[in-house]
C-alpha cells in the first residue's frame, strides 16, 4: 500500500509502499489532516522525545471499518508505531468514534482534534455560561472552530483576534461579532473568558480586557513560551489562569467530544478551512502555507 513515510526526523514525509498493516482494527484511510502535532513530532524536538524511524505519521484520521464511518486516533511519532496518513491505519477497538451518516470525511478530518480542544476548552476548562461574551486569538483551526462553539454553546458576544488579514477574514466568516487585529487595543471590550492558543503578548494584552474573576485558558503557545502578564493584573483581578490539553481527556471525554463535533458538522454549524490534496503529494504539502488545514485524502 502507499504510505507517508519518515525516515529521517526533521526532514518531510516521503511517499513509500508498505506492507499492509494488521492489529486489532485495521482502518481503511478516507483522510488524514497534517496538524501542528504531526510537525512537531516529526521534527524530533518535541516533548515526547526523538521518534523512532522509518514510521508513518498522522496522529488522527477518518476512515471505514466494515463500511461505518470511524474517527480514529493514533500515537504516531509520540510512540512506536505507524499513524493515519497511508491507505490503511491501526487503531485500538475502544478508541473508535463511530460517525453520524452524511458526515464528509474530509471536513471532519480538518476539524478533529483541533475542534475537540477549542469544544472542551470553552465548555470543561472554561465554564461557559449562556450570555457570556468571549474573546477568541487567533484565526487557525482551533481558533475557527472556538468561534462557531461558542456561538452553539450560547455566548452572548464573541470577540476575535488574529495576526493577518486573512485570518481576520476567516474570524468574521466563523461569525465572530468583533474582528481586531492581534496588537489592537483590548480596553473596550470586557470579557468574561478568553480562550488563548497563541500565549506571549497577544494573550497579555487580550487578558487586560478579562472583568474580576474572568477566566484565562491557555492551550498553546505559537506566539511565545512565556507571556508578560503582571502579577498585580492577575491578583488584582482574581483571575483564574488554566492549561489546557487533549492528553488530559479521558477515551470517553473524547469520544463525546468528536460525536459532538461531527453532529454540528453535518448540521452545517461547524467547520473550518481546508484543503484535500492527494497522498501521493504529501512531501511538497507537508510544509506548504495555506489559509486551511491540509487533508491527505489516499
Amino acid at each position: 500500500m502507499q504510505a507517508a513515510l519518515i525516515t529521517r526526523p526533521g526532514q518531510p514525509p516521503s511517499l513509500a509502499d508498505r506492507d499492509e498493516p494488521s492489529g486489532e482494527v485495521v482502518i481503511d484511510v478516507l483522510a488524514a489532516p497534517i496538524t501542528p502535532l504531526d510537525l512537531l513530532c516529526a521534527s524530533g524536538t518535541s516533548y515526547f522525545g526523538v521518534p523512532a524511524t522509518p514510521y508513518v505519521p498522522g496522529v488522527q484520521g477518518v476512515g471505514t471499518v466494515g463500511g461505518r464511518a470511524v474517527w480514529f486516533p493514533t500515537t504516531a511519532g509520540m510512540k512506536p508505531g505507524d499513524g493515519s496518513m497511508a491507505a490503511k491505519a491501526v487503531a485500538r477497538n475502544e478508541d473508535l468514534v463511530f460517525l453520524p451518516d452524511g458526515v464528509d470525511p474530509v471536513a471532519l478530518a480538518a476539524l478533529g482534534l483541533s475542534a475537540v480542544a477549542a469544544h472542551m476548552a470553552l465548555t470543561w476548562r472554561g465554564e461557559l455560561a449562556a450570555g457570556e461574551t468571549v474573546i477568541v486569538l487567533g484565526a487557525g483551526a482551533v481558533g475557527q472552530a472556538a468561534i462557531q462553539l461558542a456561538r452553539l454553546a450560547g455566548a452572548g458576544r464573541v470577540v476575535a483576534a488574529a495576526r493577518s488579514a486573512e485570518g481576520r477574514e476567516r474570524a468574521m466568516r466563523a461569525g465572530a461579532d468583533t474582528v481586531l487585529a492581534l496588537d489592537a487595543d483590548f480596553s473596550g471590550i470586557t470579557a468574561d473568558l478568553l480562550l488563548d492558543p497563541l500565549f506571549g503578548a497577544p494573550a497579555a494584552a487580550a487578558a487586560q480586557a478579562l472583568r474580576p474573576g474572568g477566566r484565562w485558558v491557555n492551550l498553546g503557545g505559537s506566539a511565545g513560551e512565556t507571556c508578560p502578564i503582571t502579577s498585580s493584573v492577575l491578583r488584582s483581578r482574581s483571575l483564574r489562569l488554566s492549561g489546557y490539553t487533549n492528553n488530559e481527556l479521558t477515551a470517553q471525554q473524547r469520544s463525546d467530544a468528536i460525536s459532538t463535533i461531527a453532529r454540528y458538522a453535518v448540521q452545517g454549524a461547524l467547520t473550518v478551512d481546508h484543503e484535500a490534496v492527494p497522498l501521493t503529494d504529501v512531501a511538497d504539502a507537508w510544509h506548504r502555507h495555506t489559509n486551511g488545514r491540509i487533508v491527505l485524502v489516499p
